[in-house]
Parts: C-alpha cells; sequence; structure tokens
C-alpha cells in the first residue's frame, strides 16, 4: 500500500528522517515527550521505546519485519505506548537507555528495543527481534505478549528491579582504581599493540571499526615519545583502510566499518563523522611523515563530502543509507561485464585488474572495487582517474541510497574542523571556505536568540537545545578556523561557547561535563560521558579545548579545568584506557609543553606567507599559534598582552615559547623552520 493511502501517525509532523520514515507504520507510534507518557500514565500501560537512526540497517529491518505489520502493530496499539526516538536528534535518551541495554545484556546496539513503566524507567532491553521466534532468540510477538501478561499479573516482580538499574547507572567506578599520567598512556598503547593485526592492520579481527581517534593517539604517541611501532601501525592502517573496500574507489568517502578483517566488505553506509574524523586521522599522517598519499585520501575524502552531503547553504548532511532498491551496497557493486561495458574490454579489463573485479565477485557474486593486495604504479594514476570518473558517471544514474539530511551542529564541528586543517596543511582555500560557510550557517541558523546553540536543524527550523558535544565539537571547529585563518571572531566566538558550555554542563560537585544541560529536560539521569567510542566524547574534545584556549589566550583558569576533567575521569580512564583515546591524546598535550608560537608583521608579505607555510607544515601536533598584524587589533580585547609583541625592523617577527620560558625574537626564515621543526 502506498503511503499516500495510508493514515499517517504522529510521526508525520517531525523533522527527523528517521521519525519520518516510520510515519506511515500502523503502529500508534509518538515522539518523545508528555503526551506519551501521560497517556501511558493514564491507560496504565508500560510503554515501548524504540531507538535508531535513519541509515541503520537492522532499523529499516526490525521496521519491514514488526513496524509495517499489522499484527504487531495491533498488540504495541492495544497494550502500550510506543514512543519512537532518532538517536542522533536526542542522543541524550539514546545514552541513557544504551548504557541501560548494555548493563542488562552485555551488549547494545541499533535498533534499540526498551520497556519501561510510565514513568520512563526501563525494566526490559534489547536491540533488534524478528516478528517471531528464530533460532533460539525471542520475537518480538512472542515478547510483547508475554510483557503485557507480567505487566498485568505480576508488575510488582516486573518492575522491582526498575529503581535497583537506574542506581547502578548513576553509580561511578570505584575510586580505587587509579593510574598515574604516564601509566594510563602506557597501558592505553600496549593494549592498542597487543590487538594490532599486524596482516591486514586494524585492531582485533572482524568486525573492523575505522576508530580514527586511535590512529591519532598513536600518531602523538610516536611524536612523543618516540616509538617507531606507534607510527607503523597508525600508517598500516591507515594504508590498509584506503586500499580496502571500506572506502569508496568510486565516488570517494569511507564507509561505517568492515564487516571482515581485511577491510574488504564494508556495511556500507556512509557518516559524516566517520569521514571527519577519517579526514583528520589522514592529515595528521601527513603532517607527521610528509607522505603525499595521506594528504591525496584527505583530499577525496573532501571531494566525496563537499560533492555530496553539503548543502545549499553550506551545511553537512548527516549519513547516507547503506541500502537501496531495498538491498544493502547495491549501489556500490559492479560485475565485470558492466565494467567492461563502460570502459570498453580493454581499459575494462586492465581496470578490474587494479580494482579485484572478476567474473567470480568478491561480495555475493559482484565486485566491491578495492586494492588489499593489488598496487598501482604511478604510471597507472592518470588511467585510473579517467576510468573511474567514467564508472562514476555511469553509477550516478542508478537508484541512490537514501540521504539524511538533518544538520547537526556536532557532527558539522568535526567537519568544519577537518576541512580548516585541510586548508591549513594542504594550501587549499576552497576547504576554509567550505569550513566558513558551515560555521557561518551554524551560527546563522542554529542559535536560538537569547544564544543558546540548537542541536539539529531540518527543513528552515532547528528547536532541540545543543548536547556538550554539539559545543565541544563546534568548538573544536572554531579553533582550527582560527588557526587556519586567524580571524580574531573565531577565537572570541569559541571562548564565547566554551563559556556557555560550562554554564550549562559543568558539574559542580564533582567536576566534568555531563551530557545535557541544566536548561534541558531532565531526565531519569544525567550522565556524564568520557568513553571514546565511534565519535570522541565531548569531555575528551573539551580538555583540548581548555588547553588550547589556555595556550593560545594566556588564561591559567582554562589549563585548571582540563586538569579536572583528568582528575574527575581518571577512575574511568584507569579501568580501560585504551576506550578513552582521544582523552588521552589531550592528557599527552597537557604534558608535552606545547609551544606557542606568535607571529607578528604590520601587513601580509610574501616573507609573512613562508613563515606560516613553515609554521603550517611543522610535524609538531601539539603547536598553539596566533597572528598579529594591523588587521588583526581585535585580538588586544583577548588578548591583553598581545600589543607587547611587535615586528623587528619592519619584518614578520616569531616569538616562541615552550615550557613557560621564550626565545629570543626570531626573523630569519631559517632560524625559525629550525626551530619550529627540531624534534623533541
Amino acid at each position: 500500500m502506498r503511503n499516500s493511502e495510508r493514515v499517517p501517525n504522529r510521526l508525520a509532523k517531525e523533522k527527523s528522517p528517521y521519525l519520518l520514515q516510520h510515519a506511515y507504520n500502523p503502529v500508534d507510534w509518538y515522539p518523545w515527550g508528555e503526551e506519551a507518557f501521560q497517556k501511558a500514565k493514564a491507560e496504565d500501560k508500560p510503554v515501548f521505546l524504540s531507538i535508531g537512526y535513519s541509515t541503520c540497517h537492522w532499523c529499516h529491518v526490525m521496521e519491514r519485519e514488526s513496524f509495517e505489520d499489522e499484527e504487531v502493530a495491533e498488540l504495541l496499539n492495544r497494550y502500550y505506548v510506543s514512543i519512537k526516538v532518532d538517536r542522533e536528534e536526542r542522543p541524550d535518551i539514546d545514552s541513557i537507555y544504551m548504557s541501560v541495554c548494555q548493563a542488562m545484556t552485555g551488549h547494545g546496539g541499533w535498533p534499540l528495543t526498551v520497556f519501561m513503566t510510565p514513568d520512563a524507567k526501563p525494566f526490559y532491553a534489547g536491540t533488534y527481534f524478528p516478528k517471531k521466534d528464530r533460532l533460539g532468540m525471542p520475537g518480538l510477538m512472542t515478547l510483547l505478549k508475554r510483557v503485557h501478561v507480567l505487566w498485568r499479573d505480576r508488575r510488582e516482580e516486573l518492575t522491582d528491579s526498575t529503581e535497583k538499574i537506574v542506581e547502578a547507572m548513576q553509580e561511578r567506578i570505584s575510586e580505587t582504581i587509579s593510574m598515574d599520567h604516564d601509566e594510563m598512556i602506557t597501558k592505553a598503547y600496549e593494549v592498542l599493540r597487543m590487538s594490532f593485526d599486524n596482516a591486514y592492520g586494524g585492531f582485533g579481527s572482524s568486525p573492523k571499526f575505522p576508530t580514527p581517534h586511535n590512529l591519532i593517539f598513536l600518531l602523538r604517541y610516536w611524536y612523543t615519545y618516540n616509538d617507531s611501532m606507534a607510527l607503523s601501525m597508525a600508517e598500516k592502517t591507515l594504508d590498509a583502510m584506503y586500499r580496502g573496500g571500506i572506502f569508496d574507489h568510486i565516488g570517494f568517502g569511507f564507509s561505517r566499518y568492515s564487516t571482515d578483517s581485511k577491510w574488504l566488505v564494508p556495511h556500507f553506509e556512509k557518516m559524516l563523522y566517520d569521514n571527519a574524523l577519517l579526514a583528520i586521522a589522514y592529515l595528521e599522517a601527513y603532517k607527521a611523515t610528509g607522505n603525499e598519499r595521506y594528504a591525496h585520501v584527505a583530499k577525496q575524502v573532501f571531494t566525496y563530502v563537499l560533492r555530496d552531503m553539503t548543502s545549499p547553504e553550506g551545511a553537512f548532511y548527516s549519513a547516507e543509507d547503506a541500502d537501496s532498491e531495498g538491498e544493502e551496497g547495491k549501489f556500490y557493486l559492479w560485475t565485470l561485464d558492466e565494467v567492461r561495458s563502460v570502459l570498453g574490454d580493454k581499459d575494462g579489463e586492465r581496470f578490474a585488474r587494479l580494482f579485484d573485479i572478476t567474473d567470480r565477485g568478491n561480495f555475493e557474486g559482484k565486485n566491491i572495487p578495492n586494492r588489499t593486495t593489488i598496487q598501482a604504479s604511478e604510471s597507472d594514476n592518470e588511467f585510473i582517474e579517467t576510468c573511474r570518473e567514467r564508472l562514476f558517471q555511469h553509477r550516478e544514474q542508478r537508484p541512490h541510497p537514501f540521504k539524511d539530511d538533518k544538520i547537526l551542529t556536532s557532527w558539522n564541528g568535526l567537519m568544519m574542523a577537518a576541512l580548516a586543517m585541510g586548508g591549513r596543511l594542504l594550501g587549499d582555500r576552497q576547504y576554509t571556505e567550505a569550513a566558513e560557510r558551515a560555521c557561518h550557517f551554524i551560527l546563522e541558523k542554529m542559535v536560538r536568540d537569547d544564544g543558546r546553540l540548537l542541536t539539529a536543524y531540518r527543513e528552515g527550523s532547528a528547536n532541540i537545545t545543543a548536547f556538550a558535544d554539539d559545543y565541544a565539537f563546534f568548538i573544536w571547529g572554531l579553533l582550527e578556523l582560527y588557526e587556519t585563518t586567524y580571524k580574531p571572531e573565531y577565537l572570541k566566538k569559541a571562548l564565547e561557547l566554551n563559556g556557555d558550555l560550562l554554564k550549562l554542563f559543568w558539574d559542580g560537585k564533582e567536576d566534568g561535563l555531563f551530557l545535557y544541560g541544566n536548561d534541558a529536560e531532565q531526565l531519569i539521569m544525567r550522565p556524564k560521558e568520557v568513553y571514546d567510542g565511534a565519535i570522541p566524547s565531548a569531555n575528551s574534545v573539551a580538555a583540548l579545548n581548555f588547553l588550547r584556549l589556555s595556550h593560545l589566550t594566556g588564561r591559567a583558569d582554562l589549563s585548571d579545568l582540563a586538569q579536572k576533567l583528568f582528575t574527575a575521569f581518571n577512575p574511568d580512564v584507569s579501568f580501560s584506557p585504551h576506550s578513552h583515546t582521544l582523552f588521552l591524546s589531550a592528557l599527552i598535550f597537557y604534558i608535552s609543553k606545547p609551544k606557542e608560537v606568535i607571529i607578528t608583521a604590520g601587513t601580509e608579505t610574501d616573507d609573512l606567507r613562508r613563515m606560516l607555510r613553515i609554521l603550517h607544515t611543522s610535524p609538531d601536533p601539539f603547536i598553539n599559534s596566533i597572528l598579529y598584524t594591523n588587521e588583526h587589533r581585535e585580538l588586544a580585547s583577548i588578548i591583553p598582552a598581545i600589543g607587547e609583541y611587535q615586528a623587528i625592523d619592519g619584518k614578520p617577527t616569531a616569538y616562541i615559547c615552550e615550557d613557560f620560558s621564550c626565545q629570543p625574537p626570531i626573523t630569519d626564515l631559517k632560524e625559525f623552520e629550525k626551530n619550529i621543526k627540531k624534534s623533541r
């Protein structure tokens, strides 16, 4: 039955693409809100909560099997109040109930399925359930009937554990677990080294996730401790991921993860945050090694994002689905005959040899283009690019996967950071300009009249107050933009939003940042996250932001806040250091005695541009830089002492400070390069 012939439910009035995907289900869905819980209380029904996101493959499967099914809908509508939540729109709700699921079952994932009391307290949780019992797994029909009977006849037994669950989730790891800074960093490195896959790169077996912050940690560990193995692990993983099928060799961009250990077969969805963080990892590898192949990968990621994931107004969309025409990966797969038909027999055969495309196929009878075992020569590159473009144009005629076009402040902050880094390291103004457009979009469209940042935008509106990661990631993007453009407005805005972050999210009793603000809806608990999972935590990114802002502005109170984070989360990080690698990257920054470089000049000259190029291509990941010219006088309102730094004899002059001491000012470019690039 077509949507136009079906009665829409309440989700039809929502803006979230994920909720709209369920707007014509026969299930009487409610969005999260007071109306649903009031109905549950009035009718004495449990709440059925389903959480997912628009490009989640198993969310689609569960919808097709169950939520579009009249039998399932009849049970849900009779015995439950059903609530559907987009985890990307409401990460606060998702965080709380995912923690519950992990505590109850030992695992988590999406779709997330939770049974709750009318006051939102959970008593049962799981992930995907088939409609009917299968392979020892209870089906949703069985579960709905069983929970209904227990709610009706043995409710006390069913809900007895709810208070204990909530209490247990609020408990922190024992304070007796504690390591010093070096011990945590070393332990994380040792775990990564022990789990490293020497054959194919990455960590563990299958499935393999890129986890870019692990690679950023390794690159910074290598630079700080001069451990060649750390660099080797990062490089092997970056090379293997790019050669594998997890990278889209026809249209560019990375998929979510690899289902096998060789990085060959991806889960085909593409997420903005993965591509932002991976671009940062490849740029950091380029900065560390000077190897152009890492710059090349970052450029291809940016090509994909600017072509396919950028709104007309300059902000970045969230994701592309794995499925098209009802099949996972169909958009990305090729047969040998199809390649020949597009390129001709001779070129088709040559391209197929270079990208492992065969008659037999490497995935369900078809082919994922990859170079896992094949190295192309320099002479192949022009041929590959010509053929790739022809295949891309052919692929563009296929039905495309669904695109989640909502704009998230947090993920846009990450892509802003990546593009601003790209503009700085690669010397390409288009990347900087793209980051600036996204920044201006957020500030113009996703800030309330009272200055409160909002989290998600779609179809002309945004109304959900932003979370800690929105603030932290956006500030990260602003800091990268500042150190690329040196426009004081970005540093000023970063400081302003950092102040808002502290007012809204800081725990004044035990330190650290709560996930949601003190002005937001208060849920059954108020979590603080530090685990660096698929995306780094707000507390990890904020620790880096605090340190960078402190070094840029001279504000010691911000460095003190970072130190408070390191102390507050020591038990959590000590329990599993390798699960907190961006947090530990911030800790390495803290103990590494970062350089502060102030360059001052009257106006922009060729020598100034050369000096900045030397600065930006330094392998040192811990440099904090300020540019002060006649165009940057506004900096004095942020950094009062900046006026004391003068250009000598009218030449661009660099002041380099490290470990609370400053070197004599430098005007000679060779001397500046020697100082800025010397190893620690």
